[in-house]
């Protein structure tokens, strides 16, 4: 059997930030979300390249290994803004967090560098796909913050890799997609303000992408939405 995407993809520059630099794709077998790095020269150039990299991966091989197809497309995303940035000095240090998500026939893969996120939502339960690339992140992991006290910290949006033009492998997940799976893929400036039950309520209750998509944005607005909102909300079904 042979799955397929029903993806919807929106981005709202919040209620804050005087530009957006986050780009989203959303395809039958490709959804990804590129956030450029605030304050950094150029990051919604830097997200445009990511997002530009990966689209070419929807029209891969259909039974080609997802994760291959992933990892060479962000590197060729690192190889672009490294060339970017050589030729014109005014951009260094530009760069951006890239989640993708590749759907071969039932395989599933996702690659994950920086804060954005991917999300499955599986039979009413909502798990978390990615680990947030952040300092915070770093010290939940050894015990020096709880979870509720990282969402508060003043440093929560330090990002400690990115797709920056100098070598970066990322993480990577692999599973086997069901029939009614629901992909979330979302920058930080969802997941930073929403809490996760909040996000599977919303899942859940609004089987309509497109009112699925604007209940999320929705909830960033109520929750102040200090950065840029972007998110792919994609449905399995079958061919």
């Amino acid at each position: 059997m042979t799955f397929v995407l029903r993806s919807l993809a929106v981005s709202d520059p919040g209620l804050v930030r005087p530009n957006n630099e986050d780009v989203a794709f959303a395809g039958s077998r490709l959804v990804a979300v590129a956030d450029g790095m605030g304050g950094a020269p150029a990051g919604e150039v830097a997200s445009e390249i990511v997002i530009s990299s990966l689209a070419p991966v929807e029209r891969s091989a259909p039974d080609a290994e997802p994760l291959a197809a992933l990892r060479e497309a962000i590197g060729a995303a690192n190889t672009r803004i490294r060339a970017v940035t050589d030729a014109d000095q005014a951009t260094e240090g530009m760069g951006s967090t890239v989640t993708a998500m590749l759907l071969s026939g039932r395989r599933l893969g996702v690659a994950h560098v920086g804060d954005s996120r991917g999300y499955l939502f599986r039979a009413g339960r909502l798990s978390q796909l990615t680990r947030d690339d952040t300092f915070v992140q770093a010290l939940v992991d050894q015990g020096g913050l709880t979870p509720e006290e990282a969402r508060r910290h003043p440093q929560r949006s330090l990002v400690t890799r990115v797709v920056l033009g100098t070598p970066v492998e990322p993480a990577t997940v692999a599973l086997i997609a069901q029939a009614g799976d629901r992909l979330l893929v979302c920058s930080d400036g969802l997941s930073d303000v929403v809490e996760d039950d909040a996000i599977a309520g919303v899942l859940a209750g609004f089987a309509d992408r497109e009112e699925c998509t604007r209940q999320l944005v929705k909830l960033a607005h109520q929750a102040g939405a200090p950065d840029n909102v972007t998110l792919v909300v994609a449905d399995v079904t079958d061919e």
